[in-house]
């Protein structure tokens, strides 16, 4: 038995990077809308090394000042990646997801900065931040996040071929093409979940996209290679059963010892994660 995609009709909600395959893409383990935390260095700067982060007031002012640094930034200098460090910080340490929502869309439409767009469509699909919930919305601004190109370009792209092979922003039709083309833009940047996908896309076949255990086998293992599980197994599969390609148990048995391993060490974290929390 292979392992396929179980896409669900639901409400998407934000989350984190790679999980099991199936469903959105979640930080608890399901395939759901990608939406990104508090961004890299967001609550960073110069000043970071003179403060005592045991001292609250110290800390309160630090943050203060930074939420001052960064809408300077913003608002007077216009400067797109100050924008995003105001957005997140409004989201992350403000709470402030009104305000976070009407930055990272100012920043998305007039600048077409890839990392707002990226969370605006997170935002959009949920309907976060007082923004309507609206999957149309946060398909094209995922869009423009994918195209522009940057550090969540690939996730955004993950997130724009799971909206088309679902069908929920074409009237419940999928459009495997289209998922096919961005799963295949995110693979290429090393996300192991669009990898997964494109195998199950080219091992079952689809309107427009012909059964191909050849492609299938190629992006299982790339996934495999990146570390997720599912692609693992359906690659052992494919050589122990010798499916559309040259049977080799050799092959299948180290694939499947490689998904047992990756099974063993996410058990491991997931078990570390919860005693630490």
């Amino acid at each position: 038995m292979y392992y396929y995609l179980k896409l669900v009709k639901r409400r998407a909600e934000p989350c984190r990077e790679a999980a099991p395959p199936h469903r959105w893409l979640g930080a608890r383990g399901r395939q759901r809308i990608d939406g990104s935390a508090l961004a890299e260095g967001a609550v960073s700067s110069g000043m970071a090394g003179f403060v005592n982060f045991e001292d609250e007031e110290e800390v309160r002012g630090y943050l203060e000042n930074l939420h001052v640094e960064y809408s300077y930034q913003c608002f007077k200098e216009k400067d797109p990646d100050g924008c995003q460090r105001l957005a997140d910080y409004l989201d992350a340490v403000r709470k402030d997801f009104a305000a976070a929502a009407r930055v990272l869309r100012g920043n998305c439409e007039a600048h077409g900065h890839s990392e707002s767009c990226y969370k605006l469509g997170a935002y959009q699909a949920i309907g976060k931040g007082g923004l309507d919930a609206d999957l149309k919305a946060a398909y094209n601004s995922f869009m423009k996040s994918c195209e522009k190109g940057g550090k969540k370009s690939v996730n955004a792209c993950h997130n724009v071929g799971l909206l088309a092979h679902d069908g929920r922003v074409n009237d419940d039709k999928p459009d495997p093409v289209v998922a096919r083309d961005y799963y295949t833009k995110a693979c290429d940047g090393n996300f192991a979940p669009s990898c997964f996908n494109l195998s199950v896309i080219y091992l079952q076949g689809a309107p427009g996209v012909p059964k191909d255990m050849n492609h299938a086998l190629k992006y299982s293992l790339k996934g495999c290679e990146l570390g997720h599980i599912w692609a693992c197994a359906n690659a052992s599969r494919m050589y122990k059963l010798g499916d559309g390609i040259e049977k080799n148990d050799a092959k299948a048995e180290d694939l499947k010892n490689r998904a047992k391993q990756l099974h063993k060490e996410q058990k491991e974290a997931s078990s570390s994660l919860t005693f630490g929390e």
